[in-house]
């Protein structure tokens, strides 16, 4: 195997660790909307930080072996390509929205589990959380640019 195929399989295997991550903490996040106690909304919020590990090492990888392939890339893609600017100006935002609506999930975890500790009844402000605009807006926002990434990666355009 050639370097270029190292390269390649290295970063798709990045990017399956990314996506996975990300639809794995965007179906808990869904998941959690239908439920009321909140020993079951800590546990699942709590079960998606393991996929924030996935993320991290498909976010490094991606970017990483990403960079690499241009650079090695037999077929003359280069870093002034349109789909490769926007597919790194997604990852960064995709990133970087993906983590603050994350943050403020862990925030809605930590109140969960807190409720859940002292009788674990529903409660409104947890029901608050979970329907917080700006905190959906942000998770799914990621959600929907990372795989907007990978649709870049996939389709090329203009390649």
């Amino acid at each position: 195997m050639s370097t270029y195929d190292w390269l390649l399989f290295l970063h798709i295997t990045g990017a399956f660790l990314l996506t996975g991550g990300v639809v794995v903490t965007g179906t808990f996040s869904i998941v959690v909307q239908f439920r009321e106690r909140p020993s079951e909304i800590a546990l699942l919020l709590g079960l998606g930080r393991f996929a924030v590990i996935a993320i991290g090492i498909g976010a490094f990888m991606t970017l990483v072996f990403g960079l690499w392939l241009v650079s090695e890339a037999p077929y003359g893609y280069g870093f002034g390509e349109a789909w490769v600017i926007a597919a790194i100006v997604l990852w960064v935002v995709g990133l970087a929205m993906g983590g603050q609506g994350g943050s403020r999930e862990q925030q809605t975890q930590e109140l969960a589990a807190k409720l859940a500790a002292e009788g674990d009844r529903p409660s409104a402000e947890l029901r608050a959380r979970l329907r917080d605009p700006v905190t959906l807006v942000l998770s799914y926002g990621g959600l929907i640019t990372i795989l907007g990434v990978l649709v870049l990666m996939v389709w090329k355009p203009g390649a």
